[in-house]
C-alpha cells in the first residue's frame, strides 16, 4: 500500500537508519514532491537530473541510491524516476535492479549518461525478466558495450511490457544489433527503440540488413533511430524495401550518415507509396539538391502521411530548398521541416519567408525566421528541431514541446 505524500520525512528517517548523511538536492526534489497535492492519485516523476540547474548540485551516488530506494519502496504515487547525469556505477545499476524486481509500479527510468558498464546493465536487464510496470527504459551514454547490449537484446525475447528502450551512445556492436533485430522479430511490445551511434568495425551494413529484415515481419515498432551507422545507399535501400510491407512505423531516424542523393531516390520512391510514415530525420548526411528535390516530387503529388522533415546540414542550394517549400503549398499534411546548415540563399529566405509570413509554417515548426537587413531578406535560426530535448529537458515548460520538439510530441508513441 501506499504511504501519504511525506517523502521528505521518510527520507530522514532512512538516512538515519542507514546511518548515511542527507544529500540535500534529494531532499529539496522530495519536499517540493510533498507539496503537490496531486501525485497520490495521478502519479508523479521524481526529477533528479544532475545536469538541470543553474547551481551545481550535489549528484546522486550510490549510497545516496540505496536510501532513496528505501523511500520509493512505500510510495507507489512515484511512477517516474530520472536519475540522468548522475555517479552512479554498477553498485548503483545493483540497487536499482534489486528495487526493479520488488517495484510493480515503476514506469519510466531514465538512467542516462551514468557510469554504469557491462555487470550493471546484465543486473538492470536481468531484473527486467521479471519486472512487469516498467514501460520507459533510458541507459543512454552509459558505457555498457556490445556484451551489456547483448543482455538487452536477451531482455526483448522475454519482456512483454517495455514499450521504448533508448541505448544510444552505449558502445553496444555488430552482435548487439543483429541480436536486437532478431528479438524484435518476436517481440510486440517494443514500440520506441534508439540504437544510434554503435561501434561498428566494418561497413558492409551488416546490422542494416538485419534490422531491415526485422522491419518486414515487426508490426509493433512506431519509432526507429539509426543514427551514425555509416549508413549508405545500400543500406537504405534495404530499409526501403523492407518499409514497403511495414504499416507501423511512423519515425525514422536516418541522422548523421553517409546518405546521399542516390539513397534518397529510394526514400522518394517509398513516400510515394508509404501512407504510414510521419516523422523523417535525414540530419547531417548529403542528400544536395538532387536528394531534396526527389523528397519534394513525392511530397507534393504523393505522399500525405509524413508530418516532420528535417534536412538540417545536407549540403542543399536554394534550388533543393525552394522545391520543397514549393512542395509545402500543395501539401498541407508536411507541418514541420528544418532546414539549418544548408545554403540559405536569396531565393531560399524569399520561399521560406513567404511560408511563414502567410501562416503556412508556423515559426515553431521550423528552425529558421526571417529578419531585414538594408532591406535584404536574410534567415536566422532558431533553436528548434527533432533533438532538442533529447539529452536536456527544462524543469519548466516555457514552450509548447510539440513545437519545439515534434519528434516527441506529434504523436506520442504510447497512443499507438
Amino acid at each position: 500500500m501506499s504511504v501519504l505524500p511525506d517523502l521528505h520525512l521518510h527520507y530522514v528517517q532512512a538516512c538515519q537508519n542507514l546511518s548515511r548523511p542527507e544529500n540535500p538536492f534529494i531532499a529539496r526534489v522530495l519536499q517540493e514532491a510533498d507539496k503537490n497535492k496531486e501525485i497520490s492519485t495521478k502519479g508523479f516523476t521524481l526529477k533528479l537530473a544532475g545536469n538541470n540547474h543553474l547551481v551545481p548540485v550535489p549528484r546522486v551516488t550510490d549510497d545516496d541510491l540505496r536510501v532513496l530506494v528505501s523511500v520509493l519502496g512505500q510510495a507507489a504515487f512515484v511512477t517516474g524516476l530520472d536519475l540522468a547525469y548522475n555517479l552512479l556505477t554498477d553498485a548503483g545499476a545493483k540497487t536499482m535492479a534489486t528495487f526493479l524486481q520488488e517495484n510493480s509500479t515503476l514506469r519510466y527510468l531514465n538512467l542516462m549518461f551514468n557510469d554504469i558498464g557491462t555487470s550493471g546493465a546484465e543486473l538492470i536487464a536481468g531484473a527486467l525478466h521479471n519486472n512487469q510496470s516498467l514501460v520507459h527504459l533510458r541507459m543512454t551514454g552509459n558505457k555498457i558495450g556490445n556484451q551489456g547490449g547483448m543482455f538487452f537484446a536477451s531482455t526483448l525475447k522475454i519482456n512483454s511490457t517495455l514499450e521504448k528502450l533508448d541505448l544510444e551512445d552505449c558502445d553496444v556492436g555488430l552482435q548487439c544489433l543483429i541480436a536486437t533485430a532478431i528479438a524484435l522479430t518476436q517481440n510486440k511490445s517494443l514500440k520506441a527503440i534508439n540504437l544510434n551511434r554503435p561501434l561498428l568495425s566494418n561497413r558492409q551494413e551488416e546490422a542494416t540488413v538485419h534490422i531491415a529484415r526485422m522491419l518486414r515481419s515487426n508490426s509493433s515498432l512506431v519509432e526507429l533511430h539509426l543514427g551514425k551507422h555509416e549508413m549508405k545507399n545500400f543500406g537504405v535501400e534495404r530499409l526501403c524495401e523492407a518499409l514497403y510491407k511495414n504499416s507501423s512505423l511512423r519515425y525514422l531516424d536516418l541522422s548523421c550518415n553517409n546518405i546521399i542523393c542516390d539513397g534518397v531516390k529510394f526514400l522518394g520512391e517509398l513516400l510515394k507509396r508509404n501512407q504510414t510514415l510521419e516523422i523523417l530525420d535525414l540530419n547531417a548526411n548529403r542528400i544536395e539538391d538532387i536528394g531534396a528535390i526527389y523528397l519534394s516530387e513525392a511530397l507534393a503529388t504523393w505522399n500525405r502521411s509524413l508530418q516532420v522533415l528535417s534536412i538540417v546540414s545536407n549540403n542543399i542550394t536554394g534550388k533543393g530548398l525552394v522545391a520543397l517549400a514549393e512542395a509545402m503549398q500543395s501539401n498541407v499534411k508536411l507541418s514541420h521541416i528544418y532546414i539549418w546548415g544548408n545554403k540559405l540563399d536569396r531565393s531560399t529566405c524569399m520561399a521560406f519567408s513567404e511560408l511563414i509570413g502567410m501562416g503556412r509554417l508556423k515559426l515553431g515548426c521550423t528552425d529558421v525566421i526571417p529578419y531585414r537587413v538594408d532591406g535584404e531578406l536574410f534567415l536566422a535560426e532558431l533553436s528548434h528541431g527533432l533533438g532538442k530535448h533529447r539529452y536536456w529537458a527544462p524543469c519548466c515548460a516555457a514552450t509548447a514541446p510539440g513545437d519545439a520538439n515534434a519528434s516527441l510530441e506529434i504523436v506520442s508513441v504510447s497512443e499507438y
